[in-house]
């Protein structure tokens, strides 16, 4: 390992870069209610990355964070989504996210196929990475990563034999919500 990068808890390799840094940040504001700058700071710590206050304050106006109302009438960082959306939006709860992620599946998904840990999934042109995007942002711990092109997005499954059976879940997920056809 080298001096530019440490270790999470996960053991995962984390590059100490002003990008990657700010990925961390984005994926924190995403996943969880963040209320203060200390808080963020403990959060990337607890991720294996020390950064000064100076520095998160930097990095949250570089990122266009802004503070916002959550539903539950708290003050929360936030930064516009993925996407085209620039407005700032609370993090959406998981079932609203796997929510999104079946609708978006039933809408786009054409079809899918599997190979050992793999899926290939086809979408109508340019349809690829949004879909792409709800499946990352659904969190699913079968699913390793995503990697999206125009029309077609590969998935990558955590069980080395999984691919099948990811293909088959997203399959059910875009058939369910068409209703028989």
């Amino acid at each position: 390992m080298t001096e530019a990068q440490e270790t999470d808890h996960g053991g995962q390799s984390v590059p100490q870069t002003r990008t990657a840094r700010h990925r961390r940040i984005v994926d924190i504001l995403n996943r969880q209610p963040v209320r203060s700058q200390s808080q963020l700071a403990r959060l990337l710590s607890d991720d294996g990355l020390s950064v000064t206050q100076a520095t998160l304050s930097r990095d949250l106006d570089e990122l266009g964070a802004v503070k916002i109302r959550n539903t539950g009438g708290e003050l929360i960082y936030a930064v516009p989504s993925e996407g085209g959306f620039r407005t700032p939006q609370a993090p959406l709860g998981g079932s609203a996210k796997e929510e999104r992620m079946r609708r978006l599946s039933s809408e786009l998904l054409i079809s899918a196929e599997a190979s050992a840990n793999l899926v290939v999934l086809r979408t109508p042109p340019g349809a690829a990475q949004f879909l792409a995007s709800a499946i990352d942002q659904a969190e699913l711990q079968a699913i390793l990563g995503t990697i999206a092109g125009d029309d077609t997005l590969m998935l990558i499954s955590r069980d080395p034999s999984g691919g099948q059976a990811l293909a088959d879940h997203l399959l059910r997920l875009a058939q369910n919500d068409r209703g028989p056809q």
